[in-house]
């Protein structure tokens, strides 16, 4: 582990020398992610990417992209780009990236099961916005506003995310 990597421990998120408190999915840490489970995979994941909205924040980082309207991530084991960027109109399941809620304000993408996905192994699994302390997500990992708006600030593509085994 080095001071550049993102590391779950259940005190918080470790990273650049700070610790900040998180929140994982409802259903705990797990090493075997299933689809719907609400459970955080464990593992060694890599930032792959960063969305935000650009007309609630300016832009994080040089290489984020914004979320347009029409943007959607596919959700449904079905579908050939399950676990990808999908845009509107879109006939298979899939979540609005482009929320009414601040949760997607600011994403950072990781690597669980991406590029090539397995149907039904998981999908989504973000860094994101929390609702409020200790109010769990479906899988995602998520922290206070400006803690976020702090890492985004400091990640880079590749960043690890170390999520240790349930």
């Amino acid at each position: 582990m080095t001071p550049d990597d993102l590391v779950l421990t259940p005190r918080g998120t470790r990273f650049a020398g700070r610790m900040f408190p998180c929140v994982i999915g409802k259903g705990g840490l797990t090493n075997t992610k299933q689809e719907g489970d609400g459970a955080t995979p464990a593992g060694v994941h890599h930032i792959v990417g960063m969305l935000y909205r650009p007309e609630r924040m300016a832009r994080p980082a040089n290489w984020a992209i914004p979320i347009g309207p029409r943007d959607l991530w596919s959700d449904d084991g079905r579908d050939s780009h399950y676990n990808n960027l999908v845009t509107a109109p879109y006939g298979f399941s899939h979540e609005k990236l482009r929320r009414a809620d601040p949760l997607y304000d600011l994403v950072l993408i990781t690597d669980w099961n991406w590029p090539n996905a397995v149907p039904g192994r998981g999908s989504a699994i973000f860094i994101h916005q929390w609702r409020r302390p200790g109010f769990p997500t479906e899988g995602c990992v998520a922290f206070r506003r400006d803690h976020l708006r702090w890492i985004a600030g400091r990640v880079s593509l590749g960043t690890r995310l170390i999520i240790p085994r349930a």
